[in-house]
This record gives structure tokens, sequence and C-alpha cells, in this order.
């Protein structure tokens, strides 16, 4: 298995638009947006945002996230975070936001990372501990049902690297 990262590509969006299997993985990754994901949407996300990465496991783009904030010295967010549903339970994730984390303090020199997580989402809320995360707030939100969800927001402190 061979895992690699670059910039986001305009022929990767169509593969990536393919990654959110329902409504709910959707929401996950971008709340705002309208399942099915268009190329439109995603590519409005990519404009607003920074260092848009792909990982691709043995040359095949399998996921993908960004910077909603970054501040040279100061915070870096991930966000748009997700995997396509093959190369789950395969370390994408975590390879995926590593890269993230050592982009934001390499950069950005960073003075801390974070990341945001919602609670239906246990994949998210068991990875990103591991790599030091550690909650710090969260806030009450709604799905696109109308239900309560909750919204963790974690961060990694440079220092805990």
């Amino acid at each position: 298995m061979s895992l690699s990262h670059r910039p986001v590509a305009e022929k990767d969006i169509q593969i990536i638009c393919g990654f959110p299997q329902s409504e709910d993985e959707l929401f996950f990754l971008f709340p705002m947006a309208d399942f099915p994901l268009a190329p439109s949407q995603l590519q409005d996300a990519i404009a607003q945002r920074s260092d848009s990465t792909v990982v691709e496991l043995d040359g095949e783009v399998v996921a993908f996230a960004n910077f909603y904030r970054w501040e040279v010295g100061g915070c870096c967010s991930i966000g748009n975070v997700i995997v396509s549903s093959v190369a789950r339970g395969r370390g994408v994730g975590r390879y995926l936001i590593e890269q993230m984390i050592d982009h934001a303090f390499s950069k950005y020199q960073a003075a801390e990372v974070t990341v945001s997580c919602f609670n239906q989402n246990v994949a998210g809320l068991l990875l990103y501990p591991k790599l030091g995360f550690q909650p710090y707030a969260v806030e009450e939100r709604k799905d696109k049902k109308g239900n309560q969800v909750a919204l963790i927001h974690m961060r990694l402190p440079r220092n805990a690297t």
C-alpha cells in the first residue's frame, strides 16, 4: 500500500464529489452542501479555503481535506475532511490529518491546529484524539433534518507534537 499526497487538481473534483455515500456523510464533510455533492459546491469551498489536499492510495485519489482558517503563527483549522468508502480503515485518514498538521506547523508556523467533528462521526471522534487532539468546546447545531447534534471542537497545540 503506497500513500502520497498533493494539492487538489481540477480532475479530482468529480472523484471527491463521489466520496460522500449518504446525506449524513456529506453533512460531516460539508454541512452547508446539498446531497449529492455537486462539483460547483466543492469548487466554491476550495476557492474560499486554503491548501486543499488529496491523498492517493496506489495512484488513486481516496481522501481530501483543506484549511478553512490559516493564520501564520496562529491557528489552522482543518475542514472538508473525507476518505472514500473503499479506503476507510486503512490508515488513510490518519495519513491525511498528519500531513495537514505537518503543513500547518511548517508552512504557517501555527501555534495550534483545530478540527471539529460531529457527534455522529464515530470514526473521526476516535481518530483525532489518537493524533493528539483534545476536545475544548461543544457547539449545538442542527442537522439537515432539524435534529439537534453536537459539533465537538478539538485542538492540537504546537508543543504537543
